[in-house]
């Protein structure tokens, strides 16, 4: 495709995405994530024909300009948005494929000093929340979402939703809702697990309070009317999604208590 047809496609899927995008004139002017991606664009042209520094300087120009530092040599496919643009950073060996959404704040970095592949592929469809930091030659797989701020060193599998620090693959308790166009950004719907684990902890902790001011510890049979459990796994995938050992861990059987 031509440097004029990558651009076409970069402006036009801001109106997919974005409600408050209203004219093209509008978004060429102010929206500064479009401003990276078409410097990119360039710059890449440019890397691949080996004018190097001039690629380069064309992204430091870039980043003055918009605050999203993209890498000349970092692959990325068509119809590529970056909501508000502040504080991106995308690294030389990253590969994005195609309509990927990310938001500000999000880091696509190394972890490795060696050259070669050091930074993330993200597949098809992929949507990075807010502050998230996708770190090292990792795959996200066609679809998958990360939740603001995590912190993903690990494969995401396709369609999956990763959260936390360090990310752990959830399932989700709700789907969102697309737009006229199909996008579902409704990348807010995800579950707690670490919350859920912390309720649980608090729950069996309250039961053992209510058996002291009982009297003691009571016999295994009578304590389940204090105690009625609770599933501290019900958010995270065990078999079909990365992070199944997490959640075969946080679901494991409690350890008896001396007098249960």
């Amino acid at each position: 495709m031509s440097l004029l047809g990558e651009w076409r496609d970069d402006i036009r899927c801001v109106f997919q995405r974005d409600p408050a995008a209203r004219t093209t004139f509008e978004v060429l002017t102010t929206y500064p994530g479009v401003h990276a991606i078409m410097l990119y664009r360039l710059g890449h042209r440019l890397w691949r024909a080996e004018w190097r520094y001039v690629a380069r300087l064309l992204s430091f120009v870039a980043r003055l300009l918009s605050n999203v530092d993209i890498h000349p040599g970092a692959t990325i496919g068509p119809r590529f948005f970056i909501d508000h643009g502040a504080g991106v950073v995308i690294g030389e060996t990253a590969e994005i494929g195609a309509d990927v959404t990310l938001y500000h704040g999000v880091t696509l970095g190394g972890t490795s000093w060696r050259k070669g592949k050091r930074h993330p592929t993200l597949g098809d469809g992929v949507l990075v929340g807010a502050g998230a930091k996708i770190l090292g030659p990792i795959t996200v797989g066609a679809g998958a979402r990360v939740g603001a701020n995590s912190v993903v060193v690990q494969d995401v599998p396709d369609g999956c939703t990763v959260v936390g620090i360090p990310g752990k693959v959830v399932r989700l308790r709700e789907a969102g809702q697309p737009n006229p166009y199909g996008i579902d950004l409704d990348h807010h719907l995800i579950p707690d697990p670490v919350g859920k684990a912390i309720a649980c902890l608090l729950e069996r902790l309250d039961s053992l309070e209510k058996q002291v001011e009982a009297g003691g510890l009571l016999a295994a049979g009578s304590q389940q009317q204090y105690y009625q459990g609770c599933n501290a796994d019900n958010s995270i995938c065990e078999s079909d999604c990365a992070g199944g050992a997490v959640a075969k861990t946080l679901g494991a059987p409690r350890r008896r208590l001396p007098g249960e």
